[in-house]
């Protein structure tokens, strides 16, 4: 049955529509917010998956050309592999839904959201959270929950709910919140160097929007009854399960909980797992598979609850740390000779290498999406190696956690970077995680932050991250300062802050419960900000201001400005004077036609100053009694043509040589470097020139000198 419900959120309409599109997919909805329209789809098998203890959810976000009216580039003309963009906006919709699957549903799902139509100023991203929630709550997939995301701006003091594409320049905050009735759940997004308090006032004005959207989808919700699938997921036998419980001593359990080391940790709770198994089967009689595979689910829970019951009553992790512990952390810089700037942070077990490359302009990376064209002058990468977690996997390419870390920790350093007017390079930053047991994604930010001041990049503050994490049990709140992967795993939040001395400049947050108030919030918020300062006066102590100068190994770059009008000159006819510049001085010259800033880019420091030189004397006005060193490009009976600039020819009259000559043959020929001094100017601008003989500088000709030696004729009384 087609129905379709309408509301007005934040200025726009909101239209779904169900039961007209996609109608064999186990839940469909079509979500229309201004003129940005999504197909949301949900699917699952009928079966749960084989032997998985976990639920195997998938997420796709399809960018379809067609929705921008772009017909897609490069020569296949259809669209392929999700881009960075799709991932990004696929994981904005997983990381809220997962947690509101049934623990014990292991049936596979798929949700595709497909973009129909695209509006510039209204992004659809974030409102395929909204359509998944209700494709998921009207189909037969168990969902324990309703969920909604809006985006967040803060625009010249205002908190802006979905605020236009075109406002977000001046927005000091960009963030997706995502959340329930009771609480928010996911963050995305970030800042420029907010306040605790201005971040805390976001999230409270994005939850009132999330409220509203809720209810909103209550309403649809029930309209329907709608009969869930039934969970199989096999159930252990009390009985074994009491008697494997009873063997468990849980003062050894913690005992092997505190070893030192991630790896030596967890073969210590494994072989005590092993040993307990091993005595269960010598009392009771175990023949089926399951049984034993469910024997390790429930061990794995009893760990799990030993682990928050010795941070609640003892405020003991599992490495010996209190609650607002840092782990210890090493920085050092200026790895490696020939990278152009290099950082090895490590803290604890995490440790990222960060690298940084300095490009020319023409490295920028090329943007073409729905919504964006241009290019991109700063890329952070990061890669997430299996070494890092001594495991042995194939080498693919970046996986979607490879791109979402990445893009996280770039946000967190971009708003930090130099115009391009200040410093006009490409800038890459590398990631290689060596070591991996918790936020290697902060580590990230700070490897890349003292990266850039090896590299002299002038970026004029640091940038550090850390993890937080949160237990909750009752009325006991216990917040964790840089959690390990134990405590990401077991908790019940992970919470990255990153930002410098002055304030927040990126911020991500998933919480798996309700109940985060902003009272618990406010306190964790206060005890990253605690810890991100120590992490940054370690990285002041380290490398206090960029460096001088850039690695003699990175190209040099010098930009000088003419006038637009005269970029022509520059360029010459048929693009012959630049391509002559170019070849002879071994440089590449970028020339902006609009406002005629030209960018000389090259390894030779000497050749681009030269460059820089003519560049600015072809498109300055030459005047009368200005004298240069030319070459002949032509001889005729009445006299010589001399090139005194790339493209600037004049005449030297016969009479004009500065010496008696009958056959000028005999005095000049093609390819000769001779001085001269400009004494007429045309009204169509032609020059006439004069030879200078017995100069000081007529050595420089002779030695075939070029468009090097410029002055004015000193006037005699």
């Amino acid at each position: 049955m087609y129905k379709v419900w309408k509301k007005n959120f934040f200025g726009r309409e909101l239209i779904i529509e169900h039961g007209k599109m996609a109608k064999q997919a186990n839940g469909s909805v079509v979500l229309r917010f201004a003129d940005s329209a999504l197909l949301v789809t949900a699917t699952a098998s009928d079966e749960p998956s084989g032997n998985l203890d976990f639920m195997p959810l998938t997420v796709e976000y399809q960018e379809k050309f067609y929705a921008a009216g772009k017909i897609p580039g490069g020569f296949i003309k259809r669209e392929s592999r999700p881009g960075e963009t799709a991932i990004l906006s696929a994981r904005l919709i997983d990381r809220p839904i997962r947690p509101l699957f049934p623990k014990k549903f292991t049936n596979e799902v798929q949700i595709v959201v497909t973009v129909l139509s695209v509006d510039p100023d209204n992004p659809p991203d974030t409102w395929g959270i909204f359509g998944t929630s209700v494709a998921l709550n009207l189909s037969n997939i168990p969902f324990e929950g309703v969920v909604a995301g809006v985006r967040v701006g803060y625009i010249d003091g205002e908190y802006v709910v979905f605020p236009k594409e075109k406002d977000m320049e001046r927005s000091l905050i960009d963030i997706v919140v995502a959340g329930t009735k009771e609480a928010v759940t996911m963050v995305e997004g970030e800042a420029k160097e907010v306040s605790e308090e201005e971040m805390l006032n976001a999230l409270e004005v994005a939850h009132n929007a999330i409220k509203e959207l809720v209810e909103f989808q209550e309403e649809i919700i029930k309209e329907f009854s709608i009969e869930k699938m039934e969970i199989k997921f096999p159930e252990l036998p009390e009985d074994i399960k009491n008697k494997f419980q009873s063997l468990i001593d849980f003062q050894e359990l913690e005992k092997r909980l505190l070893t030192k080391g991630k790896h030596a940790r967890s073969v210590a709770i494994k072989e005590y797992r092993d040993v307990l198994l091993e005595q269960l089967k010598t009392e009771v009689e175990i023949n089926d598979e399951n049984v034993e595979k469910l024997l390790k689910i429930f061990y794995e829970e009893e760990v799990k609850k030993t682990v928050r019951k010795m941070i609640v009553e003892k405020n003991l992790r599992v490495d010996g740390r209190s609650p607002t512990d840092i782990r210890p952390i090493t920085c050092e810089v200026g790895l490696f000779p020939r990278t152009h700037g290099s950082a090895l942070f490590t803290r604890g077990e995490t440790q990222s290498l960060g690298i940084v490359t300095l490009g020319a302009p023409m490295d920028e990376q090329i943007i073409d999406s729905l919504l964006e064209e241009g290019t991109k002058r700063f890329m952070l990468h990061y890669n997430f190696p299996p070494y890092s977690t001594g495991e042995v996997k194939p080498l693919r390419g970046p996986s979607r956690r490879e791109i979402g870390h990445g893009h996280l920790a770039e946000r967190a350093l971009k708003n930090l970077l130099p115009s391009e007017e200040e410093f006009p390079y490409t800038i890459r930053v590398v990631s290689e995680i060596l070591e991996s047991n918790g936020s290697s994604s902060m580590a990230t930010v700070c490897s890349g932050s003292l990266a850039l001041m090896d590299a002299g990049v002038p970026i004029h503050k640091h940038v550090a991250g850390v993890a937080m994490g949160l237990i909750k049990e009752d009325d006991k709140v216990v917040i964790l300062t840089d959690i390990l992967g134990t405590e990401d795993h077991y908790g019940d939040m992970d919470f990255k802050v990153a930002g410098t001395r002055e304030g927040i400049t990126a911020f991500q947050m998933d919480v798996k419960i309700s109940g985060i108030d902003r009272q618990i919030m406010a306190r964790a918020l206060e005890q990253a900000k605690e810890a991100r300062n120590k992490i940054l006066n370690l990285m002041y102590e380290t490398i206090a201001e960029p460096r001088s100068a850039i690695s003699k190994y990175a190209p040099v770059i010098v930009v000088t400005q003419i006038d637009p009008m005269r970029v022509g000159e520059l360029i010459g006819p048929g693009g012959k004077v630049i391509k002559k510049l170019t070849k002879d001085y071994d440089v590449n010259i970028i020339i902006d036609d609009e406002e005629g800033k030209v960018k000389i880019i090259g390894n030779n420091p000497e050749n681009i100053k030269r460059v820089k030189e003519i560049a600015e004397k072809i498109t300055r006005d030459i005047e009368v009694g200005q004298r240069f060193i030319g070459t002949v490009t032509r001889v005729e009976s009445y006299g010589a043509f001399v090139e005194v600039l790339p493209g600037k020819l004049g005449l030297v009259h016969i009479s004009k040589m500065g010496e008696r000559v009958r056959d000028i043959n005999s005095v000049l020929k093609i390819g000769d470097n001779i001085e001269v001094e400009v004494i007429n100017i045309d009204e169509l601008g032609r020059l006439q020139l004069k030879r200078i003989v017995n100069s000081s500088n007529e050595k420089k000709a002779q030695e075939g000198k070029h468009f090097g030696y410029e002055r004015k004729k000193k006037h005699e009384n």
